[in-house]
């Protein structure tokens, strides 16, 4: 076994549960344009906003090994401290990204291109911050959007939340496939292993 610690887990381990579909369930916790644009196969879209407002119900599908996936390790890390809050157990966070799943040589199922969420959130805030320095230099108190932008970025490494995301996420040109019902989520993930 390749694991790194008891929450964090190598490509090269999960490439070996995969190949036993029993062994292990893939929950990709990014948002369902992000997952479009590429993700693990054989993973399980289950988006980290759902996840939080129905945790128990989906940690009561999860008896197996869990390898929770996201862009940069943050929200499924998110996603992790939720479900052990319910008691779910076997949970690992993929070490890496998924060009490093990938790379390790894994089959990763791509589609059209799209900027990650994340991408967007540094675009946004620094773009933010650029337009509120630059109006600050002809009027001194639009440098306040540059200091509330910095609190609000700090507040959320803070808090550990991730409210700039959420709302780019809900604007309409950052959408991609419709939002699910938490009931399409939980019926797609593999039912319960029944007790021999």
């Amino acid at each position: 076994m390749h694991s790194l610690s008891p929450d964090r887990i190598d490509a090269l381990t999960v490439m070996d549960w995969l190949r036993d579909p029993d062994a292990v369930t893939v929950i990709d916790v990014r948002s369902p344009a992000e997952y479009e644009t590429a993700h693990i196969a054989g993973s399980y879209n289950v988006p980290l906003n759902l996840l939080g407002e129905h945790t128990a119900q989906l940690a009561a599908r999860l008896d197996r090994n869990v390898v929770l996936v996201c862009q940069s390790g943050t929200r499924a890390a998110e996603a992790q401290r939720r479900l052990v809050g319910v008691g779910a157990a076997n949970l690992h966070v993929l070490a890496g990204r998924i060009p490093t799943y990938a790379a390790a040589g894994s089959q990763v199922i791509r589609g059209p291109a799209r900027w990650s969420l994340e991408r967007r959130v540094r675009l946004v805030a620094g773009s933010l911050v650029v337009a509120g320095v630059g109006a600050g230099l002809r009027m001194p108190k639009a440098a306040l959007l540059a200091g509330g932008v910095g609190a609000g970025l700090t507040l959320s490494a803070l808090t550990d939340t991730y409210t700039m995301g959420r709302i780019l996420a809900a604007l309409p040109h950052n959408r991609g496939p419709r939002e699910r019902s938490v009931e399409e989520v939980i019926d797609q993930l593999p039912e319960r292993r029944q007790a021999a």
